[in-house]
C-alpha cells in the first residue's frame, strides 16, 4: 500500500480554503445588521411588537395560560421558560441581529428579530 503524504502545494492550497472560510464566517458573523424590533407570534399571528432597546419581559399567553416568558434585556433577547416538555427555545442563545428567531414548536410561538431591510435578489422576487 501506497503511504499518503501532503506536499508543500496541499498544505497551501488546504490552508487558503481555511482562510477564505474563516473570513466568510467573520463577514456574516460581524457584518449582519442589528435588529431594532423583536416580534412574538403565536399560531402565526403577531401577539406583540417591542423594540430591542426597552427591557422587558413578555407573558405569552395560549388559551389563558402563560406558555412561554420572553425577555428582552440589553439589546438582546431570550426566552426564559416555557412549559414544553423539552425546553429547546429556553436552551437557545440569546438573538439580536435582524433574521434571526427563537421557536417553540410545541406552543407555535416564534420569537424574532426584525431590522434595516437587506437587499433582495432576482431569484427571491
Amino acid at each position: 500500500m501506497k503511504k499518503l503524504t501532503l506536499k508543500k502545494s496541499d498544505i497551501i492550497i488546504i490552508l487558503c480554503f481555511l482562510l477564505i472560510a474563516g473570513l466568510v464566517f467573520c463577514a456574516l458573523k460581524f457584518l449582519s445588521p442589528q435588529g431594532n424590533t423583536v416580534r412574538i407570534e403565536v399560531d402565526s399571528k403577531t401577539a406583540a411588537v417591542f423594540s430591542v432597546d426597552e427591557n422587558r419581559t413578555y407573558s405569552v399567553k395560549k388559551n389563558g395560560k402563560v406558555t412561554n416568558i420572553v425577555e428582552i434585556k440589553n439589546g438582546k433577547v431570550s426566552v426564559i421558560a416555557a412549559d414544553c416538555p423539552d425546553k429547546i427555545c429556553v436552551k437557545h442563545r440569546d438573538i439580536n441581529k435582524s433574521g434571526e428567531s427563537i421557536i417553540c414548536l410545541p406552543n407555535k410561538v416564534v420569537v424574532s428579530i426584525e431590522g434595516e431591510k437587506t437587499e433582495v435578489d432576482g431569484v427571491a422576487k
